[in-house]
């Protein structure tokens, strides 16, 4: 079983940075996608970054292409979010997923397990 705890959101200046955290109480997510989503009110939850399960490759929107980076610590059983260039847009709700079957990290519906979610708000 895998539990996770979503943290590191916050208020920030637009061009400011966050660096959010996603970590397993559970089982290693060595073996697991992880990806990051977003939601804000009226809206879908939308794909914003992952791993692949095997780690090799790893997946952006084009919203946040060269500005956020998913990286992750196996020691800590922890995958992060590095923020950086932040945009009032970028305002929402971000949810860690773990999805241990390998389905396309892009896809929300592959995930089996979520984190609680963690608001970041951008000011302008």
């Amino acid at each position: 079983q895998v539990q996770l705890v979503d943290s590191g959101g916050g208020l920030v200046q637009a061009g400011g940075s966050l660096r959010l955290s996603c970590a397993s109480s559970g089982r290693t997510l060595r073996s697991y996608a992880v990806g990051w989503f977003r939601h804000t009110p009226g809206k879908e939850r939308v794909f914003v970054a992952a791993f692949s399960r095997s780690g090799l490759s790893t997946y952006y929107a084009d919203s946040v292409k060269g500005r956020f980076s998913i990286s992750r610590d196996n020691a800590k059983n922890t995958v992060y979010l590095q923020m950086n260039s932040l945009k009032p847009e970028d305002t929402a709700v971000y949810y860690c997923a773990a999805d241990p079957w390998g389905g396309d990290p892009r896809v929300r519906n592959v995930y089996d397990y979520w984190g609680q979610g963690t608001q970041v708000t951008v000011s302008s």
